[in-house]
């Protein structure tokens, strides 16, 4: 079900050390920033939470043309929160990861569940609720080891909480104030995409970001992703579950090289475009998309999405589940299948 695999990720330290060597006469260059790391708090074990209002620098990062790598979006995040001042290093992590999506949509109802399944010892989630001056209010949710600070990366003292306004470039899920909602899924195989034409570039996670600030449905999501190059992570195929309020719901996937959107209610880890490569993947994600599709014509309610989830999710590896509520705008998140607990968000 799940692939190890080694990706460059962000790394970066001592951002506060910095903001106390040049003083008073550029603090100013980091207010915004600082008061985003203020709001990162603990709201359960292994996890946190950040607010970030304001601009975090996204659409310079599109106008100077992206990033084809997570070396490239590593030296844009840590160049625009340290203000210019610090060049970052980089680490090799091991990241494996599967994942199951369901979109369901009723007269009154329209929901989308996740499982993010990491297999790993240790580690930590946040949830990111972002207010960009220009785009759409979100939500949504990251793996910390995936920022590349170290396993078990946790923001507990300012200097860790300040490191941690990177997580907003790599979002895993989340859902917009117009009821989009997106999340990433491993595929089938370990097929690289790398286009390479005159389009800016986005990686996987900046991608979902661009999707989040900007689309508020499900068609916009499309047209603006082919505006783009797209280059996957972590050294393996991705997919993208895609669906909006108004019930539409797809998978964009990356096939030598070359887009595909098919539609489709449910998505975990094989290729779902017709062609050569529809059905790669282990049984396993094969197994848990049949639960699932044997399950959606009865989820109608944000507590039978949770049950749906909890079927298909794997104990000591689903790290997390959310319900995204699109009718309602709100959210329910649920921790390592503590599906008697969840933690509830709504939009303002």
């Amino acid at each position: 079900m799940k692939k190890p695999v080694k990706v460059l990720l962000i790394v970066v330290s001592s951002i506060l050390a910095l903001v106390l060597v040049v003083g008073g006469v550029v603090f100013w260059m980091f207010i915004d920033k600082i008061r985003s790391a203020s709001s990162v708090q603990k709201i359960g074990e292994n996890l946190y939470y950040l607010e970030y209002v304001g601009d975090y620098g996204f659409g310079k990062f599109l106008e100077e043309g992206g990033a084809e790598s997570e070396e490239k979006m590593a030296e844009y995040i840590v160049s625009y929160i340290s203000c210019g001042f610090y060049k970052p290093d980089l680490e090799e992590t091991e990241m494996n990861f599967g994942c199951s999506t369901l979109s369901t949509k009723g007269e009154d109802y329209s929901l989308m569940g996740r499982n993010y399944d990491w297999q790993g010892t240790s580690g930590n989630a946040m949830i990111i609720h972002t207010e960009p001056d220009d785009g759409y209010e979100s939500y949504s949710t990251t793996w910390l080891d995936f920022l590349g600070f170290g396993d078990g990366f946790a923001p507990e003292d300012f200097k860790d909480k300040y490191m941690s306004l990177a997580a907003v470039y790599v979002p895993l899920d989340g859902m917009n104030e117009k009821g989009l909602c997106v999340a990433d899924l491993i595929a089938g195989d370990n097929e690289v995409t790398k286009q390479n034409t005159e389009k800016a570039d986005l990686t996987t996670t900046s991608a979902i970001r661009l999707l989040l600030d900007k689309a508020a449905n499900v068609d916009e999501a499309i047209d603006l992703l082919k505006q783009y190059d797209m280059n996957s992570s972590i050294g393996m195929a991705h997919h993208l579950a895609i669906s909006d309020a108004q019930g539409n719901s797809v998978v964009v996937e990356y096939i030598n090289g070359e887009m595909i959107v098919t539609k489709t209610d449910i998505v975990t880890n094989h290729y779902l475009s017709q062609g050569e490569k529809f059905g790669v993947g282990d049984t396993e994600s094969h197994n848990r998309f049949e639960r699932l599709d044997g399950m959606k014509n009865t989820v109608k309610s944000t507590e039978a999405m949770a049950q749906c989830m909890e079927s298909a999710s794997y104990q000591g590896i689903t790290q997390w589940s959310v319900v995204y509520d699109k009718s309602n705008m709100s959210l329910d998140f649920y921790s390592k299948r503590d599906f008697d607990n969840p933690l509830s968000f709504d939009f303002m």
